[in-house]
């Protein structure tokens, strides 16, 4: 795929999810407090294409070593949503189609390759929590696939059935976690829940004006002593209405990309994110 074909497709779904926004949120009575009336209302709507997790263009370096060419890069992420029942399912569930795709991009070497391009297709039933008639979350049950497109010793590859949950603690805070069954590639990445993990739990937290938000993730690799991956999130932003975000993103630790799973990275990067309107899903 060419550079200028890559951007053009990149700009036109980023412009389809701003369009799509108004369709693909859950509405609440009120900025504070999401009404069960509101939410079911919203869930029960047609099908409708959507935001699924951040959506972000970031750029930096390394964190530690020397900054060169080859470890200041591009991070990039598209996540969309397609439900595709019109009507609740049996246990008030609904089934959603879900794809995210994330690419690491040397663009301070020559050509600008791209180093990594991973793929994460997956299909689930989502069902909204409520509590005193109120919306307090979301629980997940996934089937995932996650692939690199290469192959020959360049493969990787895993599938996954996940259970995930978002809970409000108040309106402002969101606690997340996920766990999952996996089935890895044995031949060209058998170790790699050593690095990529094998639950995964975090904090969001929204400012009472809706402009600033922050979030920690960690990611329990396998093994019985202390390692983890960690993510720490931070945006902000600039028009109150608008859906775009200053974002800066810190990561620690193993799997950021399935190429280089089994190697350590201390990243920080710096660009935009659009987000859902509420919190974003992990």
């Amino acid at each position: 795929m060419s550079f200028k074909r890559l951007i053009n497709i990149l700009l036109v779904m980023c412009a389809a999810f701003s369009a799509n926004m108004s369709h693909a949120q859950i509405t609440g009575s009120n900025d504070d407090v999401l009404d069960a009336d509101s939410v079911r209302k919203e869930f029960d709507k047609q099908p409708y294409f959507g935001l699924y997790k951040d959506n972000y263009f970031i750029f930096g370096p390394s964190v530690g070593p020397k900054i060169t060419r080859s470890n200041t890069n591009v991070k990039f992420q598209i996540s969309i949503s397609q439900r595709l029942t019109n009507s609740v399912l049996p246990w008030n569930t609904y089934l959603y189609l879900f794809y995210t795709q994330k690419c690491f991009w040397n663009v301070m070497e020559k050509s600008f390759p791209m180093r990594d391009l991973n793929f994460n297709p997956g299909i689930g039933l989502t069902k909204p929590l409520f509590a005193k008639d109120r919306y307090i979350g979301k629980v997940s049950l996934i089937i995932e696939h996650e692939s690199n497109g290469r192959d020959s010793t360049l493969s990787r590859s895993w599938n996954r059935v996940s259970l995930a949950a978002s809970i409000y603690v108040d309106p402002r805070i969101m606690v997340y976690g996920k766990i999952w069954a996996p089935w890895v590639d044995g031949e060209n990445n058998p170790d790699l829940l050593d690095y990529y993990g094998i639950w995964q739990s975090g904090v969001s937290y929204m400012s009472h004006s809706k402009r600033f938000q922050t979030s920690v993730m960690v990611t329990k690799r396998r093994g019985w002593n202390l390692n983890c991956n960690v993510v720490v999130e931070l945006s902000f932003r600039l028009i109150k209405r608008d859906n775009q975000y200053l974002f800066i993103q810190y990561y620690n630790g193993y799997g950021e990309s399935l190429l280089d799973y089994n190697k350590f990275r201390s990243q920080l990067r710096v660009g935009f994110v659009i987000k859902p309107r509420f919190f974003s899903d992990y």
